[in-house]
């Protein structure tokens, strides 16, 4: 995979003085910011070592482009389906902005001799900048200009990295795909052929659990919802709320009870020839379609998704705000039954995964169009 170099546009910050409120709004305000100053421009083209510090680990990672071309023809791979209206929303901001202030977040496998070559520029060179927020996170950029250095990392990557994982970011990927092809009418600059990526391996990533609070006791009675999922499920009470501790196990908050929810074997045994089977694709598809009959998960207002680092006391509240509500919590999905979806070009449901660590939105931005006014 061929990664190139670019030039960013980075944080000045000398008139930052509230780090979490500036990168909270930069999404939106970003060129208010760039005009009144709060952002200035690299002098030349670089890549970026990436390296965020949180609950007692490192991650590490690269922040660079890569052609546009490596996810039209599949060798970015996506395991979610987009849609159009968040489409049009990210397009939207891309063109208002006229920059792209968050680098979508992909992972391949690791290597390491791309671990070494990051590593010893962190070793080797002062950081570029570095910065920390409130919640404890610190992160830290080092910029790499010297051409050989560059073209070595671009070595490695283009013989070791043939196909790569969108981790987050598939709106982004897909307006962005989409807006190279507009502007490839109109003649436009070739920054639009490129994606602005964050790598990083899949050794350097967690996956944790995505969790689902639905409001549905307006539309079947309580004793109806437990017996339907008595049919699916083996259902024990619990003496209070806990994650589930297994694949295959969910567990479940209703009417401030919780309990642990177990398919049941001929449920499994239907899905046995399936390649992968995932918890929330069945939670999709036997409760909440087939009992709640919901038509699409993916925009019905009645579903809500808590990430799982938010902790048990996030559904806990969320449910107990409204008594037609309820719980439910899913075991984290697996990163090889993720990779194993995008190599067959099928996708999860919806909020299936939530990665850690999190790129922040403004620490490097890229512009479309140098030069043009925002």
């Amino acid at each position: 995979m061929r990664i190139e170099p670019f030039q960013a546009v980075f944080p000045n910050f000398d008139y930052i003085t509230s780090v979490d409120a500036f990168f909270e709004t930069v999404k939106f305000e970003y060129p208010q910011y760039r005009q009144s100053g709060f952002f200035q421009k690299a002098s030349q083209e670089g890549l970026y070592v990436y390296e965020i510090s949180r609950a007692g680990r490192t991650h590490t990672g690269l922040i660079c482009c890569v052609d546009i071309e490596e996810y039209k023809k599949g060798n970015i791979k996506k395991h979610e389906n987009t849609l159009p209206a968040k489409e049009q929303q990210q397009m939207h901001l891309m063109i208002s902005r006229n920059a792209i202030v968050k680098p979508i977040l992909i992972t391949h496998p690791t290597i390491d001799q791309i671990d070494v070559l990051l590593a010893a520029q962190k070793t080797e060179k002062q950081a570029f900048y570095s910065t920390s927020f409130s919640n404890g996170e610190s992160h830290k950029m080092w910029q790499i200009i010297n051409g050989s250095r560059i073209e070595e990392i671009q070595s490695v990557f283009a013989k070791h990295v043939h196909h790569a994982y969108i981790a987050d970011g598939h709106h982004r990927c897909s307006t962005s795909s989409l807006l190279h092809d507009r502007m490839k009418e109109h003649g436009k600059s070739d920054q639009y052929n490129k994606l602005f990526v964050t790598y990083f391996p899949e050794s350097q990533l967690e996956v944790h659990d995505y969790n689902r609070v639905v409001e549905c006791l307006d539309d079947v009675s309580l004793s109806r919802f437990m017996a339907q999922l008595s049919n699916i499920f083996r259902i024990k009470p619990l003496k209070s709320g806990r994650k589930p501790r297994q694949k295959h196990e969910l567990t479940f908050c209703i009417n401030k009870e919780w309990y642990s929810l177990k398919w049941k074997k001929k449920v499994l045994k239907q899905h046995e020839n399936d390649t992968v089977i995932l918890d929330a694709q069945l939670l999709d598809e036997l409760v909440f379609e087939k009992i709640l009959g919901f038509e699409d998960v993916r925009t019905d207002s009645r579903l809500k998704y808590i990430e799982g680092p938010k902790g048990i006391n996030a559904i806990r509240q969320q449910v107990n705000k409204n008594d037609k509500r309820v719980g439910f919590c899913l075991y984290p999905a697996n990163l090889g039954d993720l990779i194993e979806v995008a190599d067959r070009c099928e996708v999860m449901p919806p909020k299936s995964t939530w990665f850690e660590p999190r790129v922040k939105n403004g620490l490097l931005a890229l512009e479309l169009e140098p030069g043009k006014e925002v």
